[in-house]
């Protein structure tokens, strides 16, 4: 029997996204231990050679294995991106029905393992699987995290960066609401340095149309990387990655993922993408931005989409 030294990551579904972020993990040195498990374990197994084979250039020498559901015991966080993926001209809304049921059965096979970790999940819709998975679980809500709007915020931090000559993590602002087509730019506390980004744009001749198109260009990213490629993965599995060095590091960084609201935002019983503070025990506090009067509604609206699909979850439980 082995002994578990430092952090483990175990990713279940070795697809595009979790062997990107497996790679971006490996890259960063942010776990000390690599689990991949896939259905396909022939797949899983070259995985892990070829992961292996790049551990002498990582900043820290990960151990990297293929595993079973059994080694999600010890480990500090299990990353799901199994699932069935979205294909071109579909919604992530689109997938529910056949990942509820992948779901139901890998959370029953994590828990029976003894699991006591952290859920990251990053398999679409990501908020309503975010809710299954903590409905399937048991866990307490801190303990499971959705991706939600990590890489909805990363893709609008890009195109203010790029509109105003700075870097993207020069840029404070976020994408809150579900990781789909109803997701909302916080324009109203959007800034650089303090700067405020919607007064700045909407001084510019064209700035009303030009946030118009750069909460378009956001939102639809995926449709078209999707058409062009076949999948999103690269920027996902970075965002993973920072928020599984936000709880491995204990950072009490805000990102904005998908959280269990209670309250905050005036929101009940769902699980939608909002800043949060992250760290070693999980979401610790929801931040509630002061949001305009168009946004709360807005909001309000996505959030009231995704407690409608998170019903199908109860034909589970």
């Amino acid at each position: 029997m082995t002994t578990k030294v430092g952090n483990k990551v175990v990713i279940i579904g070795t697809g595009a996204v979790g062997i990107s972020y497996a790679f971006a993990v490996l890259n960063q040195g942010t776990s000390d231990e690599l689990v991949l498990i896939d259905l396909n374990e022939k797949r899983a197994h070259a995985e892990v050679r070829d992961l292996r084979h790049g551990v002498l250039y990582a900043p820290t020498p990960t151990k990297v294995k293929q595993g079973t559901y059994a080694d999600c015991a010890d480990a500090d966080v299990v990353c799901i991106c199994a699932g069935v993926p979205q294909r071109p001209g579909e919604t992530r809304l689109n997938l529910i029905d056949n990942n509820l049921k992948v779901f139901h059965s890998i959370v029953g096979e994590v828990m029976a393992s003894g699991f006591k970790g952290i859920f990251l999940v990053a398999t679409n819709p990501v908020d309503v699987l975010s809710y299954a998975t903590w409905k399937f679980s048991g866990l307490p809500k801190e303990r499971v995290i959705g991706s939600g709007t990590i890489l909805d915020t990363a893709r609008l931090c890009n195109c203010l960066g790029q509109s105003f000559d700075v870097a993207p993590v020069s840029v404070d602002a976020h994408m809150i609401g579900e990781h789909g087509d109803s997701v909302i730019a916080a324009w109203s506390t959007a800034n650089i340095a303090g700067m405020s980004l919607k007064e700045a744009l909407e001084k510019m001749p064209d700035g009303e149309a030009k946030m118009t198109k750069i909460h378009a260009d956001v939102r639809d990213a995926a449709y078209s990387i999707i058409e062009g490629k076949g999948a999103t993965y690269y920027g996902i599995a970075m965002g993973l990655a920072r928020i599984t060095k936000a709880i491995l590091h204990n950072q009490n960084v805000v990102l904005t993922v998908s959280a269990l609201l209670e309250g905050e935002y005036g929101e009940q019983d769902v699980f939608i993408g909002v800043p949060a503070v992250v760290n070693r025990q999980g979401i610790t506090r929801i931040i509630e931005k002061p949001l305009d009067d168009t946004e709360s509604a807005q909001f309000a609206k996505s959030a009231g989409i995704l407690r409608m699909y998170q019903e199908k979850v109860s034909e589970y439980l």
